[in-house]
């Protein structure tokens, strides 16, 4: 199981002190190159731009067609906050945008809601959390990513090949088709997890543990906790939904919702499922290392047992002391041999007799 970095060391925006006109981003310092891809479909089209300057997106027309703007890269901060502008964005919502040490959550506006939350990306054979965030209109979703990751490409493979109805549907089912794939993403790491709890066999008498099993436990523990965290916003939105208080979903999709909703409470109950096996994975190995410590200790404390009485007389005879009657007896070595076999016989009897061997 790759290491898993679900907190980084990120600089919590303080808002008190930062320049209302000026946008921050708070994540990893790294080059990211922004991306955008625009999808404007309807039943019957479905227009592809790729590698679109963020200087030539405008406003989104009202003329029967569905916009999905998917941006990767939000490290820019100006860059991020031009192009909400254009779509009359709140200043706040930018804010949340950027700040990705937030806690997932949904807002909503006059003219858009406003969903983030967190997702697990896979990255130079590690794992790390990502923020993901959507701004949903009446004709438009807006995808901000930090990096760029396939969690959304089969939807695209749908949109270009007009497989299935999201061509027919609106904003809300497209952003159905996006949590789903983002809680699918959760169920490929659960299963991962559990397929290597599996091969922890602690019980096995010929199983040698690592040393580090432990940190690949407490890792686990780390991602499913993460994961559990990152979930229950996601079920509270679904019940907001479930409730009809989000404006630009339609009554027809609020069934889809109700899926993820049970989806998320799936999630949850595996997530605890995992942890508990986790926990007694951890108290087998500790009781297990003991046990055998345990037999390990009692071997030792049989050995000196046996070589105490042995020592007792060898250091009778070892004596330097001139009249010791059996110094001169022809047969002495000869019995004192006897005498050892006979206290390890005696001795081994004893400890079987008490199923001590």
């Amino acid at each position: 199981m790759e290491a898993f970095k679900p907190l980084r060391k990120i600089s919590p925006l303080n808002r008190k002190k930062v320049d209302p006109g000026k946008f921050i981003f708070t994540g990893d310092k790294i080059h990211t190159d922004i991306d955008l891809q625009l999808f404007q479909y309807t039943k019957q089209q479905c227009l592809e731009s790729k590698k679109i300057i963020p200087e030539n997106i405008g406003e989104f027309e009202k003329n029967g067609s569905i916009y999905w703007l998917n941006i990767y890269g939000i490290n820019d901060a100006d860059t991020i906050a031009s192009i909400c502008k254009k779509q009359g964005i709140h200043n706040l919502v930018v804010q949340d945008i950027l700040d990705v040490s937030q806690r997932p959550k949904f807002q909503e506006f006059d003219a858009f809601s406003f969903l983030t939350l967190k997702s697990i990306m896979h990255l130079e054979k590690h794992l790390i959390s990502e923020q993901i965030s959507f701004v949903i209109g009446e004709n438009f979703l807006i995808s901000f990513q930090e990096r760029k990751a396939n969690f959304f490409e089969h939807i695209r493979s749908r949109l270009r090949e007009d497989k299935g109805i999201l061509r027919e549907r609106g904003v809300d089912y497209l952003l159905y088709t996006m949590l789903e794939s983002i809680l699918d993403n959760y169920f490929s790491t659960l299963n991962k997890i559990d397929e290597e709890i599996e091969k922890y066999n602690f019980t096995d008498a010929d199983y040698e543990p690592s040393p580090n099993v432990l940190s690949l436990i407490e890792n686990q523990k780390k991602i499913v906790n993460f994961i559990k965290k990152s979930i229950l916003p996601i079920k509270e939105f679904a019940l907001i939904v479930e409730r009809g208080e989000c404006q630009f979903f339609e009554q027809r999709h609020i069934k889809y919702f109700l899926e993820i909703k049970d989806l998320c409470l799936t999630l949850i109950d595996t997530c605890d499922m995992i942890l508990t096996s986790l926990e007694s994975s951890t108290n087998l190995f500790f009781s297990v290392q003991g046990h055998r410590s345990n037999q390990i200790m009692k071997v030792l404390t049989i050995v000196a047992t046996v070589f105490i009485p042995l020592t007792f007389v060898a250091g009778i005879y070892g004596m330097n002391f001139s009249y010791m009657p059996e110094l001169e007896w022809r047969y002495g070595y000869l019995m004192i041999w006897i005498i050892f076999i006979l206290t390890i016989a005696g001795l081994f009897i004893y400890f079987r007799k008490k199923k001590w061997i």
